[in-house]
């Protein structure tokens, strides 16, 4: 998948950089033209030279060295880039990349392309989990940047957590199969629908019951789900989440809403992943007005709210339904009890209480199950990398049934 492709490897300035020289040895011999750009701080580990004799390339590291007459090179290799890679990528870097600064041959060639970005940030784990650092992530995903996850170990600081570069033969594999999917989406010619956030029932004009999910899972959905080609409708109840760019976006308030939102486009769809959290009741009574405060009680009757994803299973013909479930405890007996009794085809579960796993964080820790029983079981990773390998476990099985 890599023959012929041009990739830009941006390296920037931490110790990880000897695995950078790995990853361009491995990408030129899997028939890539490496266009490698180093941060001066990079250049203080590693050098150029070992760059150039690794890619055959000449190494950019200064905005102003136009070694070429015939071109602008920060220009020139923006436009030829099929894939830009970062990796490392450090703190500084990724805040660079968030913020628009241009003060550099690689911050500048970013700002310049128009082709796909991975980040792989490498860092020690306080800094990798610094809010700041999480924020000027989540900016540039909402923007379209993919980021690998760092695995966890022996940092060079000397902590253990996350915060290492993924080795060189997981990046390349991760890139192969990233180059596969844009020469074959897999999901091209297919309408996804997507639901996300947690649905909300009023009380009365200011007041409303609700849960705690963010959506976050949801939108990852059907943000790679439009990455790997489909037709995506998001039907949202209300979340602090940017829409993604792409996707047709119906945005709903209560469970009953969010129902017809789905039921009215069943027959169209292929797939459907029932991602929301949504409200199992809803008050009774809607108050018209706010409620006073009265006494040193207030009752309030909750009645049953329709149930999305059995009806759905009911109706289908041949959309394949994918279902979500979070659980406390004995999450494969509820998963496998959910799955046959709603009629799905895959069923989503994780355990909330699991860190990195529960609502509002940007990681997952999840269990897919079919009628057969446990499919895969996915370790702590992105929502978004979740979200990729859920969306290929359904276009591998829909392609197998045709």
């Amino acid at each position: 998948m890599l023959q012929g492709k041009t990739i830009v490897l941006g390296v920037t300035g931490g110790i990880a950089v000897f695995k950078a020289a790995g990853l361009c040895s491995k990408l030129s011999q899997a028939g890539a033209n490496v266009r490698v750009i180093m941060t001066e701080s990079a250049s203080k580990f590693v050098t150029p030279l070992t760059f150039q004799a690794l890619s055959r390339n000449h190494v950019m590291t200064d905005t102003f060295d136009e070694f070429d007459p015939g071109a602008i090179a920060h220009i020139d290799t923006a436009d030829h880039a099929d894939l830009f890679i970062i990796a490392p990528a450090t703190a500084n870097s990724i805040a660079k990349m968030a913020a628009g600064i241009a003060d550099d041959m690689l911050s500048t060639t970013l700002l310049a392309t128009t082709a796909p970005i991975i980040v792989a940030p490498a860092m020690n784990v306080h800094m990798y989990e610094h809010p700041a650092v999480q924020h000027n992530i989540e900016l540039l995903r909402s923007r379209g940047v993919m980021f690998l996850d760092p695995a966890e170990g022996q940092l060079a600081c000397g902590y253990v957590g996350k915060g290492r570069l993924p080795e060189p033969e997981t990046i390349v594999q991760i890139i192969e199969q990233f180059m596969q999917e844009q020469t074959y989406k897999p999901l091209q010619g297919k309408k996804v629908l997507v639901t996300a956030g947690g649905t909300l029932e009023r009380i009365d004009p200011v007041r409303y019951i609700t849960n705690d999910s963010s959506g976050k899972m949801g939108y990852a959905l059907a943000e790679e789900a439009h990455r790997m080609g489909a037709e995506v409708t998001l039907v949202t109840a209300p979340t602090a989440l940017k829409f993604p760019s792409g996707v047709q976006v119906v945005e709903v308030q209560s469970t009953e809403d969010m129902l017809q939102a789905v039921v009215s486009r069943l027959e169209e769809m292929d797939i459907i992943f029932k991602a929301a959290a949504v409200a199992d009741y809803r008050p009774a009574v809607q108050a018209a007005q706010k409620i006073k405060k009265s006494g040193d009680e207030l009752v309030i009757k909750l009645v049953k709210n329709p149930d999305i994803l059995q009806t759905i299973g009911e109706r289908k013909t041949t959309q394949f339904i994918v279902g979500f479930a979070a659980e406390t405890n004995d999450v494969d007996k509820y998963a496998m009890d959910k799955l046959i009794r709603k009629n799905c085809d895959l069923l989503v579960a994780n355990d909330v209480t699991e860190a990195g796993a529960g609502f509002g964080v940007d990681t997952n820790v999840v269990r897919v199950f079919d009628r057969n029983g446990l499919v895969e079981a996915l370790p702590m990773q992105s929502k978004s990398n979740v979200a990729r390998r859920l969306l290929q476990l359904a276009a591998e099985r829909i392609k197998g049934d045709n």
